[in-house]
């Protein structure tokens, strides 16, 4: 197939199913005809035949015999958490070996896990990946043998310039410092603007991983109230700017973890306006950007930056190819800072991977690539929410994000999720309780679902399980 073809059909796919979605198109009505939808974008038939297979499988369309296409029932709308309340004051971090039990069972043959924010391999173009990791190792080969410097490929910094323009963002490529992860990113951006004993802002719930971070560098949470769809609330923030010696604002505004929320735009320009005028520095992570279905919050806080106050994370791990463990910096402010210690703790990184992903982030189809990812997650995530609302108890909510494959789930009564992972895990199923995301203990009745790992049968079921054996949980 020849990548414009392969890409009409993904665009006309991608269309419908924003309509389905957002209901512009409701369930249950009759949409065009293979061949009306062919005269309409006056393309062939066989390109619309493709992007209603694409629908079909997405389950959000279905065929009826002798009568055409129809927009497939939706499942029930759920009610959505509230926003957070943490409290009003900073706290020292500890995070408990759950995250570490998560991580180890993420892809083991055993069990079915809902607890990583891992994608699986068949989400991604593997065969494109192999090969671009073989063109490299063939021209590069004599890189495996000499000593990496400096702060990155210059291909593969000029490809992350090019791709962060996407997000609204202009970075010279002398500005990008390439590293080992988005983590290892978001690390060096707390050790270049903190130190031992300072507070750190946070979303709340926030990643876990995030928290680990702070435990390890002894800085102080400060977490502030978030919604489950717009994000980090700006009036509480700005009371504490007021109030708290905030020295950073760490934050992932685009489909954040664990909760899924996406910051509107016109609170991203009013956030850079309040870090410009405390001089707070933000560290916006934007792993998850190009998995967000709305295309106005895949631009970037650091767009609307004209203080020099963001530093921008990210890496492509949960968009191209998890295994590269490639992760990048843009923060021109502190680039000489970021370089020097880069160098000093973990050095560079090995040029043939780099070479790859540069390879890989400039191959044509990229975009096409990016929608058909979105469009696979999310007809996952509506079959969960449509098992949730059949097998979990009475009054659970759950979040609706605009894009991404993890789902925040708040339990009513007293199901304690701690105790529902323990129950769990002796039926082969991993979750991740809710207090894993939070350094105060808020969540016990919270839970995180993942659903970037196999999608089957058996996972339908363990989903399906997971909701009676918190339903036997109830107080």
């Amino acid at each position: 197939m020849h990548a414009h073809a392969d890409t009409l059909y993904l665009k006309i796919a991608d269309a419908m199913a924003r309509q389905i979605r957002t209901g512009t198109l409701p369930r249950g009505e009759r949409i065009p005809s293979v061949r009306n939808l062919a005269s309409q974008h006056g393309v062939s038939q066989s390109t619309v035949v493709q992007a209603y297979r694409t629908l079909e499988d997405a389950r959000l369309i279905e065929a009826r015999p002798r009568s055409g296409y129809f927009v497939a029932a939706r499942p029930p709308q759920l009610p959505e958490p509230d926003t957070s309340r943490p409290p009003r004051r900073s706290v020292s971090v500890g995070i408990s070996a759950m995250a570490a039990k998560m991580a180890s069972l993420a892809h083991h043959p055993d069990y079915v896990s809902f607890g990583a924010a891992c994608p699986e391999a068949s989400l991604f173009a593997q065969e494109r990946v192999r090969r671009a990791v073989s063109r490299a190792t063939q021209r590069h080969r004599g890189t495996l043998c000499q000593y990496p410097f400096g702060p990155g490929d210059e291909s593969l910094r000029r490809a992350i310039a090019r791709h962060v323009l996407r997000m609204g963002c202009h970075i010279d490529t002398d500005d990008i410092v390439v590293t080992s992860s988005c983590l290892e990113s978001i690390s060096l951006c707390l050790r270049t603007v903190t130190k031992p004993g300072d507070v750190v802002a946070l979303e709340s719930p926030t990643y876990y991983g995030f928290l680990d971070i702070l435990e390890n560098l002894g800085l102080r949470a400060l977490e502030i109230p978030t919604h489950p769809r717009t994000g980090l609330s700006l009036d509480a923030l700005q009371l504490a700017l007021d109030t708290h010696p905030i020295k950073a604002l760490l934050a992932v505004p685009t489909l954040s973890n664990p909760i899924g929320a996406s910051m509107p735009v016109p609170e991203r320009k009013r956030l850079v306006q309040m870090l410009a005028r405390h001089k707070v520095p933000m560290i916006e992570d934007v792993l998850y950007n190009d998995l967000c279905e709305d295309d106005d919050r895949r631009r970037a806080v650091q767009s609307f930056d004209t203080a020099g106050q963001v530093m921008l994370c990210g890496s492509f791990s949960k968009t191209i190819a998890p295994g590269l463990r490639l992760g990048w910096i843009a923060a021109p402010a502190w680039t000489e800072r970021l370089q020097r210690l880069k160098a000093a703790t973990s050095g560079s990184e090995t040029v043939m991977l780099q070479r790859a992903l540069a390879d890989l982030l400039t191959q044509p189809g990229i975009e096409a690539g990016y929608r058909q990812l979105r469009g696979v997650v999310a007809a996952r995530v509506d079959e969960a929410r449509g098992l949730i609302s059949r097998h979990f108890p009475k009054g659970t909510r759950v979040t609706a994000p605009a894009g991404g494959f993890i789902l925040w789930l708040e339990l009513p009564g007293d199901i304690d999720t701690i105790a529902l992972f323990e129950a769990c895990l002796d039926e082969h199923i991993c979750i991740a309780p809710g207090s894993l995301f939070s350094a105060t203990d808020r969540f016990r009745h919270c839970m995180r679902l993942g659903l970037g790992g196999k999608w089957g049968d058996a996972e339908r079921r363990a989903l399906a399980r997971v909701g009676k054996l918190a339903e036997a949980l109830k107080a």
